[in-house]
């Protein structure tokens, strides 16, 4: 029963004086008789752009019915969704990260706004699901995260598990002669089969699987297919479990704790994940006011190994791995280095969630003593450099000999002329290429650089080039490819200082990157180093002016008069 609980709602409809309020609510088809129940959010960020949320409008009207059945009274409102796939390539990326941000903020509006109880915030994709989150920590109101499941692996002729990534390397491919256009063209019509994120460990599917980790959806949610037969029963429960997490008071701040942030990073290191979950985890423990560090990240890289074979730092498409197991089964292989009592959205601890899980297939999911990768997908690099640090997905290298590497350096002032470069045989084998301006503020809005690292991958460059930048890369990078790159060239970092032909030497096991030229000769490019000017607008005007470093999480300054 709720009619002893302390509700929000009730500033809506309770008192004399908010008769235009109840008449509002009447409006919109709320019955008198309803208005004492609690007020649920279906936080819903379904489209028609993106494939990820496409199914999503379903989707919400099955939690709705979960919430109607245990007590409450569901309203829906969408957010924005970006589509990263989309937006490559072009100006539109720039757009990307800041509108984790903007849906934020959005949700943030409403929900406080709208005085709702609590909230079943509906996701998929890279930015949209934890910027749901930031906006159910800063609100803290009893919240269920309901991912919307990876899309099933494309296939075309020989051609299995096919995922974004696969596509993006397919035009390297052509460029060297191994495909032909009219064969790309045919596997384009049949790689993507049906709604759902990109079937592959990219940023998408890795939030959806940290998010299960932290507590903060269902269990088993994260791995499920979009078109599983059971995702319509998941719904429901979810609608249920939202009501039940009102009456313990089970709000995000008691999930998000410190121990549940190193569960998720314990997690993403056995997955794989993508450089993003950095950014995102930063920004989620600094809304959650939990202190992180990017160092930290490694520390645990050090101790928890790769254990996923799932793209792209492994063999098989992402939904795959739900037959292994998922996120549960993948949780119990870690249960010696994770905190099986934090709580989660269930009601339970993860200990209690994980219980009975196994791993079904060992292909897929490793042993501890016999993983991937001796260490975690993900490694923090400094140096002179990057003295503040840089990210790599070390599991992303197909070549070992190049996790070390020193060459000279190619510079390009952005993404579009590094593309261009390697397209006209510019780049050659054994340089460093190096694309800066691309970081928070240069961008602005710190681009992901897939559209390189995709060509260069398909020509076969990266058994011979690294690549870094101060940009950040797509969850489906693979490679040696060093990203967030901090201080960032646009505040005088020294990747701005960097010239062709200087020496770049990088070495992941040492955890080292380093611009190899003389202290004095730095100091004199420093001396003459202006920043470059921009003519910016809008939201990307106000993202540059408020950014913090990536290292930070790429989070904004509060306060627009610091």
């Amino acid at each position: 029963m709720t009619e002893n609980l302390t509700l929000r709602s009730r500033d809506l409809h309770e008192s004399l004086e908010r008769t235009a309020h109840r008449a509002l609510l009447h409006c919109i088809g709320v019955p008198h008789a309803e208005m004492g129940k609690p007020l649920v959010a279906i936080v819903n960020s379904w489209t028609d752009v993106v494939p990820g949320h496409t199914h999503l409008r379903a989707v919400g009207e099955l939690v709705k019915q979960g919430v109607r059945k245990a007590g409450g009274t569901p309203l829906e409102f969408d957010t924005i969704a970006v589509c990263d796939g989309l937006a490559q390539g072009h100006i539109g990326m720039s757009y990307s990260l800041p509108s984790r941000e903007a849906i934020a903020d959005t949700v943030e509006i409403m929900l406080e706004g709208h005085r709702f109880d609590a909230a079943v915030m509906i996701s998929s994709c890279d930015k949209i699901e934890p910027g749901h989150l930031l906006a159910a920590l800063r609100v803290n109101i009893p919240t269920v995260m309901l991912t919307g499941g990876p899309m099933e692996g494309g296939t075309y002729k020989d051609h299995t598990d096919i995922t974004l990534s696969t596509m993006r390397e397919f035009a390297g491919q052509v460029k060297v002669g191994k495909m032909s256009r009219e064969e790309l063209t045919e596997i384009e019509k049949a790689a993507l089969p049906g709604p759902g994120s990109c079937s592959m460990m990219g940023t998408a599917n890795t939030m959806a699987c940290l998010l299960e980790a932290l507590g903060m959806s269902p269990t088993g949610c994260a791995m499920m297919l979009a078109v599983d037969p059971l995702r319509p029963a998941l719904a429901r429960e979810a609608g249920r479990m939202v009501i039940e997490c009102l009456r313990q008071n089970l709000t995000p701040r008691r999930i998000v704790t410190r121990q549940a942030i190193e569960n998720a990073m314990a997690v993403d290191m056995a997955l794989g994940g993508s450089t993003n979950s950095v950014l995102h985890l930063l920004a989620i423990a600094h809304e959650a006011g939990i202190p992180l560090e990017l160092d930290e990240f490694d520390l645990v890289a050090r101790r928890v190994p790769h254990l996923c074979n799932v793209k792209p730092s492994g063999k098989y498409a992402v939904g795959r791995l739900d037959e292994a197991g998922g996120i549960p089964a993948l949780m119990q292989e870690l249960a010696p280095v994770l905190h099986l009592d934090a709580l989660t959205v269930t009601g339970r601890t993860l200990r209690e969630n994980i219980a009975g899980a196994a791993v079904a297939n060992r292909e897929m999911i490793r042993p501890l003593s016999d993983p991937l990768h001796a260490e975690g997908g993900l490694a923090i690099l400094r140096g002179s450099l990057a003295p503040e640090g840089a990210v790599v997905k070390q599991s992303g290298l197909r070549f070992r000999n190049m996790l070390a590497h020193r060459g000279p350096a190619r510079v390009f002032e952005g993404m579009e002329d590094a593309v261009k470069a390697f397209m006209g045989d510019v780049v050659k084998p054994g340089d460093v290429v190096v694309v800066r301006y691309e970081g928070p503020k240069g961008g602005p809005g710190m681009r992901e650089m897939h559209q390189i690292t995709s060509v260069m991958v398909g020509m076969g460059l990266d058994e011979h080039c690294g690549l870094v930048t101060d940009g950040r890369f797509s969850g489906s990078t693979r490679g040696p490819c060093i990203g967030h790159i901090s201080p960032e060239a646009a505040e005088g970092g020294p990747l701005a200082l960097v010239r062709d032909g200087d020496l770049i030497e990088y070495d992941i096991p040492s955890r080292r990157l380093d611009l190899l030229v003389p202290a004095e000769e730095l100091a004199r490019r420093r001396a003459a180093w202006q920043a470059p000017k921009r003519e910016l607008k809008g939201i990307l005007a106000r993202y540059a002016r408020l950014a913090e470093s990536a290292s930070k999480g790429a989070i904004l300054r509060e306060g627009f008069g610091e």
